[in-house]
Parts: structure tokens; C-alpha cells; sequence
């Protein structure tokens, strides 16, 4: 994986499109665009990482930061992240999954969360191989904006 930066916007996008075209979802790219814009612009907010094959960008990983008074220190979760179709089952899910958490574990982050769907077979499958777990927290949202995605 490398870090991905401001001028890969366009193709992070594009890739998020793609990801979002196997779901029921429509994504509002304009603001798919502001939002890998600011996250690249500071890396308080978060990191991004383009997953590579061959120097091929075949998939991404976003990771958001935020403090965490249940694990007293800063917290991150795993907001966004996506493989070609084509790459699945090789492995790379996990290893960027491991990579994420070696990068974190570094810089003293206390937790990584991710969601997903609770049908969401083999997306929950790679967490649990990567060392993710549930918990008896149930994960409730109160949007303030229009996402970035909609159903």
C-alpha cells in the first residue's frame, strides 16, 4: 500500500464509484470529491491509501481518526475500503487490514472500528481474519448532512 495524496483525488473517486456501483447505493461524487479533498489536505482528520498490485492501483483503505474516551487516547476507524473485484480473495484484504493496524499501533492509536453490513458475508469475514470482533455496542448515526452515498 502507499499513502495517497491531493493529486489522486479523481482516481479515488473514481474507484469509490465503482465500489459504490455494487450496491443499491448512489454516490454524490462532488461530494465524494470534497471529502477525499479535506481528508488528504490533513492528516489530523485521517489517512488514505491507495492498495496496489504491480504498481497498479487496484483498491483503497480510509481511515478516520477521532479520541476515544472509552480507550482514552485517539481512535480510528476504518471508514471506507474497497478492492477490485478482480484482486478479491488474494490475500490483499488482509493485508492491508494488517498494515492499517501496524500503522496505527505505531502511532498510538487505542482502537480501529469498522462497520459494515450485517449481510455483508465476505466483508465481515475479512475483519474477523484480520483481528476485528463484535461488541454488545450497538452503532447508531444521527446525520447532520446529506451523505455522501445514498440508498
Amino acid at each position: 500500500m502507499i499513502k495517497a495524496s491531493l493529486i489522486d483525488v479523481q482516481h479515488l473517486v473514481t474507484m469509490m464509484a465503482e465500489f459504490y456501483s455494487e450496491s443499491a447505493y448512489t454516490l454524490n461524487l462532488r461530494r465524494a470529491t470534497e471529502a477525499f479533498t479535506s481528508l488528504l489536505a490533513d492528516e489530523r482528520l485521517g489517512h488514505v491509501w491507495l492498495i496496489q498490485v504491480n504498481s497498479k492501483n487496484v483498491g483503497y483503505v480510509v481511515v478516520a481518526l477521532c479520541h476515544s474516551m472509552t480507550y482514552g487516547g485517539l481512535s480510528a476507524i476504518v471508514d471506507d475500503f474497497f478492492v477490485q473485484p478482480a484482486f478479491r480473495g488474494t490475500g490483499l484484504g488482509k493485508a492491508a487490514m494488517a498494515e492499517v493496524s501496524s500503522f496505527c499501533a505505531i502511532r498510538g492509536i487505542r482502537a480501529i472500528h469498522v462497520e459494515t453490513g450485517r449481510d455483508n458475508a465476505s466483508a465481515l469475514a475479512v475483519y474477523r481474519r484480520a483481528g476485528f470482533c463484535e461488541t454488545d455496542h450497538v452503532h447508531l448515526t444521527m446525520g447532520l448532512a446529506d451523505p455522501t452515498h445514498m440508498p
